[in-house]
């Protein structure tokens, strides 16, 4: 009997609770053409361990998390992972005082030597605690994603200016929702979620998009990055680079930062990363090679254990070797079941309840044929018993 191909019909059938399969292999749905994984698949990666960082009080900085990259920490050597913007081969004249990196006005912008694309950054600034100016005028600075796009630095405690230059606004595009500052001379917190615009073969698939934090509060909720921004002239929808450097604006005052680190994001499903939504291509290649993980997997174990695994396996795609070992495996375990004393079955009862569960799924969804002679004989066992009764 050949395995049947697996029909996006079954896959897409309707969330039922089914019986456990594969000792919690799976609870609901299978995978299906958009989805590579099943609802709650334990071949799925564990999350990745990340050492929480602490948080910054006014007096200190506080400490990254473990997988974070450090651009500026404080020390006086932090200085040399920066450069002048215009001028990289000379020494940029920002100067790093009492733990802080700050900006000497006049000296023009200051970038960081590493490169980085998509990312969670985390940067703290204070802006003079002596009140100068108005509006632009006062404590003006800016974070330069990539070199792209600005979140706007500004003195905005008592001092209003146009919504869009506001302090958290994407600057140029989209003002905060609200204004958490505190007053002049505090360390004001920015944590921002960046993800830059997506071009294919000259068209954009994906605008890019800004979340931002200050102290906290969310002032931008997944803002569409429209272009990258700028002064007065509205832009429009373009390619960034792969990978640039982050950006501190020179823009007159001495405003200060310290506690500047970013963690990479992994690639969205458009640029090639994994999701739990895909496209049917993609869906189909992660679903065969999730399918293959596990059929090396099962040749590491015998009997029912290898039986169960390689059923798992044709949950995420039809194979005609894994099909043909489990028919096998099937028939070799249905005749153990019918040899065994009447007296001694209820030894079996824990393997009899797996493969059943296992076979209940895999029938339920039409991964396997129906008619299969092993799950018949299984369930009149379980009848019999009445092992399927709630005791």
């Amino acid at each position: 009997m050949k395995l049947r191909p697996l029909s996006h019909l079954a896959l897409l059938a309707s969330a039922i609770p089914v019986s456990v399969f594969a000792d919690g292999a799976f609870y609901g749905d299978p995978p299906d053409a958009i989805h590579p994984w099943a609802i709650h698949d334990m071949n799925r990666a564990q999350p990745a361990r990340v050492e929480p960082g602490t948080f910054s009080s006014q007096e200190q900085p506080g400490k990254p998390p473990s997988d974070a990259v450090v651009l500026f920490d404080g020390s006086e050597g932090a200085i040399a992972n920066w450069e002048a913007d215009k001028t990289p081969t000379v020494e940029t004249k920002w100067v790093v005082k009492d733990g802080t990196l700050q900006c000497v006005p006049g000296s023009g912008y200051v970038r960081s030597k590493e490169e980085f694309s998509d990312c969670q950054l985390h940067i703290e600034w204070s802006a003079p605690s002596e009140v100068k100016g108005d509006s632009q005028g006062r404590g003006n600075s800016g974070i330069f994603l990539m070199g792209q796009v600005e979140v706007q630095v500004l003195d905005n405690y008592n001092n209003p200016t146009y919504a869009d230059g506001f302090a958290g606004s994407v600057y140029g595009i989209n003002p905060p929702m609200a204004n958490p500052l505190q007053a002049p001379g505090a360390w004001q917190v920015y944590d921002i979620v960046f993800r830059r615009p997506l071009f294919k073969d000259g068209q954009q698939i994906d605008p890019g998009y800004l979340t931002v934090f200050v102290n906290g509060v969310l002032v931008q909720d997944h803002t569409p990055i429209d272009g990258g921004g700028g002064h007065r002239a509205r832009s429009k929808p373009r390619p960034f680079p792969d990978q640039g450097p982050l950006k501190l604006q020179d823009h007159g005052n001495p405003v200060r930062y310290r506690n500047i680190w970013y963690r990479p994001l992994p690639k969205r499903a458009l640029d090639g990363g994994d999701t739990s939504v895909m496209s049917p291509e993609a869906t189909l290649a992660k679903r065969a090679e999730i399918a293959k993980t596990i059929r090396e997997d099962a040749a590491t174990k015998q009997g029912v254990d290898q039986m169960l695994r390689l059923m798992e396996s044709l949950c995420y795609a039809p194979n005609e070797g894994a099909w043909n070992q489990v028919r096998q495996e099937a028939e070799a375990f249905g005749k153990m079941i019918a040899d065994t004393p009447a007296e001694k079955i209820e030894s079996k009862k824990g393997e009899i309840m797996r493969v059943h569960g296992a076979l209940q799924y895999m029938t339920k969804f039409k991964l396997l044929p129906g008619d299969l002679s092993l799950v018949n004989q299984l369930a009149t066992v379980i009848k019999v018993r009445e092992w399927d009764k709630k005791k």
